[in-house]
């Protein structure tokens, strides 16, 4: 973001923030949210780590509760949600009154815990996923996605801005991490299918530079059918009008036939043909694709 970006995402008046965690990420969050003026407390458990945040304006906590109490806002982004539970619940006291924002990557079930804990100490409690590497950090391109406590969500959002485009799901807290290990799941997904068809395509002699152009136009393609096939998740109707599962499953027998024909490992296309072969046992085999979700909602 330019500074004039910074001051449109953030009319109001710059408010003091604490950041818990000087990792590769809680070092961009801080060093973003000094770049926009607000008056920024950092801590972390080893102190050899921030020297260029204090250089350039922040101030260094002796101790977690020291800083907590210098901020407004706290943000919280460290190794996982038990050192998280470790560090903020004896200090409760410290807390109470102001907003705790959980940046560290855990999962739905302990986000929740931290918000009934939070709750109970009358601290108000968001939950996040950063969608973005330390480098994106401070641009609009970078995503932060909060679930919990909607009016801390509101009542913070012109600085939660600046760190990120930021989006609130819902009141349940465990839905931003949700989302987290959605978007996981489907990165692994697309980045295990790559691996796989550049070793397919390098034992016919072509390189994965050469590949990549076709792959990421096939990736577009199919990114355009997800509306689609959501919006029949969400009613139940699955028309095979484009293709059905029976004729992808026949595409799919190919798949693994040619990655044992040229030695490539069969692991993931027999995955994939496992959960169609499934479904057309159900008595699925012409209905479009997206009714094999009934095999991830019941999985074997």
């Amino acid at each position: 973001m330019t500074s004039s970006e910074h001051d449109h995402a953030g009319s109001d008046q710059a408010g003091s923030v604490t950041l818990l965690g000087l990792g590769l990420m809680g070092h961009a969050l801080a060093g973003t949210l000094l770049a926009a003026g607000h008056p920024t407390t950092v801590w972390n458990r080893s102190t050899d780590k921030g020297t260029d945040l204090i250089s350039r304006g922040a101030r260094r906590a002796d101790s977690a509760g020291e800083a907590i109490t210098a901020g407004s806002l706290v943000i919280v982004c460290i190794t996982d949600n038990n050192a998280v539970r470790e560090l903020v619940r004896p200090l409760a006291a410290e807390l109470r009154g102001r907003t705790l924002i959980n940046l560290t990557s855990g999962s739905s079930s302990e986000a929740r815990d931290l918000s009934d804990w939070a709750a109970q100490h009358e601290i108000a409690y968001l939950d996040g996923a950063i969608l973005a590497a330390p480098t994106g950090i401070g641009t609009y391109e970078a995503a932060i996605l909060y679930s919990g406590d909607k009016d801390a969500f509101d009542q913070h959002n012109p600085t939660l801005r600046k760190l990120a485009t930021p989006t609130f799901l819902g009141n349940d807290p465990g839905l931003a991490a949700l989302h987290d290990v959605a978007v996981l799941g489907m990165m692994w997904s697309i980045l295990n299918a790559f691996l796989h068809a550049a070793a397919l395509l390098q034992s016919a002699g072509v390189s994965a530079t050469a590949l990549t152009p076709v792959l990421q136009g096939g990736i577009a393609t199919t990114a355009g059918w997800l509306a689609g096939y959501a919006e029949q998740i969400d009613t139940g109707v699955f028309p095979g009008d484009d293709s059905t599962i029976a004729t992808h499953l026949a595409a799919m027998t190919h798949l693994v036939d040619e990655s044992s024909a040229h030695r490539v490992s069969t692991d993931l296309p027999l995955q994939i043909k496992a959960v169609a072969d499934r479904a057309i046992a159900e008595g699925l085999g012409q209905s479009g694709y997206a009714a094999m979700i009934s095999q991830f909602r019941s999985p074997e």
